[in-house]
């Protein structure tokens, strides 16, 4: 019996929620990963799950084994990569989930230049508006504009962003420019969804976060179709200037409300907290803060 490729199943179980996901992942049947976990919780003498037909929950032992297990295959990971990389150029692939439209509009440029100073990397990146799980091992590094941090991660700043409300020219005037939060309620409104906020708009009143729920025309996870669309006079928009930043550019749009603007919400690059980090996932991570710190 090969403990480590058993304890490695059991978490893999544990991270992704079902046997079927892990014999998918690790190209074999459902049948064997059960074979994994039965001889693993008979060496140990102890039950690790609590199997039903619908649902998989840790037992107060495998709890324990799980925290314990997952340091141990950390460290043994982190062994491997740090030998591994003694006196070898920096190479292999940096997996990458960023925010659509910050990696749309930005991250390819920086992807371009890292790869020009590090041929021998290869990086996936997957556009995506939901924060990934970093634990269950999908990415490497998870690029964030937010506000809020989960715990457990590592988050280094990279940029920032101001959070705007704007709309076109053409559409302020034959329908008039709002001058407080409340007058939203009369205006047509493109809204950016997959935010924790749902259907309010969060606002800046006198030092403290008001929010206005808003009746919106059009909602969308991607912000430069928002942008696009206030640009053609479709409503007002509420979104971060990064994604604005053409249109505000060229006057096809402009900035309003602006006494209830927030503070300015960061981008980061998290990933997890280890003991030993990666050469390329360091070097990536480094290149990002001198890219944008310039």
């Amino acid at each position: 019996m090969d403990k480590f490729n058993n304890m490695r199943v059991f978490c893999r179980i544990v991270e992704l929620g079902t046997f079927s996901a892990v014999a998918r992942e690790l190209k074999c049947s459902t049948m064997m990963i059960s074979k994994y976990m039965a001889q693993l919780e008979a060496s140990l003498g102890v039950v690790l799950l609590n199997r039903t037909t619908r649902s998989l929950s840790l037992t107060s032992a495998g709890e324990a084994y799980y925290h314990r297990s997952r340091q141990l295959l950390e460290d043994l990971a982190d062994l491997e990569a740090a030998t591994g990389q003694m006196g070898e150029r920096i190479k292999g692939h940096i997996k990458v989930s960023a925010p659509i439209d910050f990696g749309g509009m930005y991250m390819v440029p920086v992807i371009e230049r890292f790869l020009l100073t590090y041929p021998e990397i290869k990086i996936l990146m997957t556009l995506d508006n939901k924060p990934p799980n970093l634990r269950i091992g999908n990415f490497d590094i998870s690029l964030l504009v937010t506000d809020t941090l989960d715990p457990g991660v590592v988050a280094r700043k990279i940029a920032e962003t101001e959070l705007c409300t704007y709309a076109s020219p053409a559409y302020l005037s034959e329908q008039g420019t709002p001058q407080h939060i409340e007058d939203l309620s009369d205006h047509r409104c493109l809204h950016y969804v997959d935010t924790p906020h749902g259907d309010y708009w969060l606002f800046n009143v006198a030092g403290e976060l008001q929010r206005i729920k808003v009746d919106w025309l059009l909602a969308s996870n991607n912000g430069r179709a928002l942008c696009q669309a206030a640009a053609l006079g479709m409503g007002i928009v509420r979104a971060p200037r990064l994604s604005a930043a053409p249109h505000l550019q060229n006057g096809e749009l402009v900035e309003i409300l602006k006494d209830y603007q927030r503070p300015a919400l960061a981008v980061y690059a998290t990933y997890l907290q280890r003991r030993f980090y990666p050469a390329k996932l360091t070097a990536f991570v480094e290149f990002l803060l001198d890219y944008f710190g310039k």
